[in-house]
């Protein structure tokens, strides 16, 4: 079982909360919903969602969120994500992401002779975007421990339309930093093909940049889909 919350507030609260468009600041301020637990490790997944006048927050996570004090009563709701939920085979799915390729490092080696991992840099083109988010269906990430590919547990029906959005970038600042991430939206239709490691992903979230506001899957159950005889 698990918890999504839905947060709405509008732009001027957002503003006396000393918030702008510095997504670090959301996550930050997301924390709000554990309030008492400063030293936990941070176990849920957000999503930021600008709106005409105001922000849309979602927080996804397997204990209960509480509404924080700077978002309004009316502007707070929570659902309950019982097992069943994740029982269907097909999903209408959007995910805001964080899509990004590691650049090769040639001929650099750090210690005890391993190769480093090249700097990350965010996926633009289109094919290239449809390609990332296809394959993440097959491949969500790698284990940490043993390098094996860790299954997404879902196929994206390519069949079917999927809309990506263009690359936004969403801006902080962080111990005096600058920095952006490219946020792109995506939308399509999935079939799960491994229940269990489809729950993973849920929980877990796709992609990079998972702090800021990125990797979140809201999802829809559809009727099953079955091929047409023309």
């Amino acid at each position: 079982m698990s918890w999504l919350a839905r947060l709405e507030i509008e732009a001027a609260t957002a503003r006396a909360e000393g918030i702008s468009d510095d997504i670090y600041s959301w996550h930050k301020l997301l924390w709000e919903c554990y309030p008492g637990e400063p030293d936990a490790k941070r176990d849920f997944l957000t999503r930021i969602d600008l709106l005409e006048g105001g922000f849309r927050l979602w927080v996804m996570a397997q204990r209960k969120p509480s509404r924080p004090p700077w978002c309004p009563v009316e502007g707070f709701a929570l659902k309950k994500i019982a097992s069943e939920f994740l029982s269907h085979w097909y999903y209408a799915f959007d995910l805001r992401a964080n899509p990004t390729r590691c650049m090769a490092t040639q001929g650099f080696s750090g210690e005890n002779g391993k190769t480093q991992r090249g700097k990350r840099v965010p996926l633009v083109k289109h094919d290239e975007l449809r390609s990332w988010i296809i394959k993440k269906g097959k491949v969500r990430c790698k284990d940490k421990i043993t390098g094996l590919d860790v299954p997404g547990g879902f196929k994206v029906l390519e069949e079917k339309p999927i809309e990506i959005s263009p690359v936004v970038e969403y801006h902080f600042r962080k111990k005096g930093q600058s920095g952006y991430h490219g946020g792109v939206r995506f939308r399509g239709i999935l079939q799960v093909t491994d229940r269990d490691q489809f729950i993973e992903t849920y929980h877990s979230g796709i992609g990079g940049a998972k702090a800021f506001g990125f990797g979140l899957l809201l999802l829809s159950p559809i009727e099953p889909i079955t091929p047409t005889n023309e």
